[in-house]
């Protein structure tokens, strides 16, 4: 019996018993509803193949796909005060975010700042992470976007930032609405140092990152259907007391009423920045002045 008991039954045992699956193997579309293997989701770039709807992104994903050969370097960002209100609601603030760091393996806060190349032209580009306390912009994330412009005016390079944000962290109360002057005077520094700042609006950028620092991009890109606005859509219609139309802070509607300048597939991103970097950094052909003859002519209008 021992020897069943120990080295057949086992065996049978597993042969029959049923396997666990991984949950994460399977991912249903939020557009269509269509069930995405993950492994051609990956492929597909996050984009659902049936419908086209883009979903979110984690920002070592972005990084990954926006610099060359994938290769960044994340920098280390300033250590800021992690509960400056010692606010509560069902829980501490300070165990909210500890709940979060763990689930997201360390990570600090919302923001994931780094730098490379982007077709060959040094970029510093500010990711976030809308799985973080939906993205919310706190003090951590005004530091982040603050040391991500100065490394840009330092490194002479562009600064990109990649918005998915509900908007301003509540629970850091008036200190969390003052990183949309914080923000917007980093990006200002950057563009009094001559260097291109670029948007890529992902989904959602509401709130007051919306109303800061998002909407003020050289070039303001945005991936297809993302939600883009101050207000929720529902707030606003119940303010006006009217229907809103169609399609309202819709990446494609703000398109055509001229506050976004590209929608742009996600599969197209990359080559998209490169051409418009290209145009902005790269040095064009000497002057014709450069290249002139020595002689000139005396006649007034060659003079003119």
């Amino acid at each position: 019996m021992s020897w069943l008991t120990n080295f057949v039954l086992p065996k049978i045992r597993a042969v029959v018993a049923k396997k666990e699956v991984p949950d994460n193997l399977w991912h249903k579309c939020p557009g269509c509803g269509q069930m995405l293997f993950h492994r051609e989701l990956e492929a597909n770039l996050h984009v659902c193949a049936a419908c086209g709807h883009h979903l979110r992104l984690a920002p070592e994903k972005r990084l990954a796909m926006l610099f060359d050969d994938g290769k960044y370097t994340v920098i280390e960002l300033p250590k800021t005060i992690v509960d400056p209100l010692k606010f509560r609601d069902r829980k501490r603030y300070a165990d909210r975010l500890k709940e979060v760091q763990g689930a997201k393996s360390g990570a600090r806060d919302a923001a994931l700042v780094a730098h490379g190349t982007v077709g060959g032209v040094a970029a510093v580009v500010c990711a976030f992470d809308f799985g973080f306390m939906g993205g919310s912009m706190g003090i951590a994330v005004g530091e982040a976007l603050l040391a991500a412009a100065r490394l840009a005016v330092l490194q002479e390079a562009a600064l990109i930032a990649v918005p998915s944000s509900g908007g301003a962290r509540m629970q850091e109360g008036i200190l969390s609405l003052m990183q949309m002057p914080r923000t917007t005077l980093a990006v200002e520094m950057v563009k009094e140092a001559g260097r291109p700042y670029l948007v890529i609006l992902a989904d959602p950028t509401t709130g007051g990152v919306s109303a800061s620092f998002a909407m003020l991009g050289d070039v303001t890109l945005a991936e297809p259907g993302a939600v883009i606005g101050f207000a929720g859509a529902r707030v606003i219609e119940e303010t006006i007391r009217e229907k809103l139309p169609e399609g309202f802070q819709r990446a494609e509607y703000l398109l055509e009423h001229g506050m976004v300048d590209l929608v742009v597939h996600r599969r197209d991103l990359k080559a998209t920045l490169e051409r418009i970097l290209g145009l902005l950094c790269r040095k064009g052909p000497p002057a014709l002045a450069a290249i002139a003859p020595p002689h000139t002519s005396e006649r007034g209008w060659d003079r003119a």
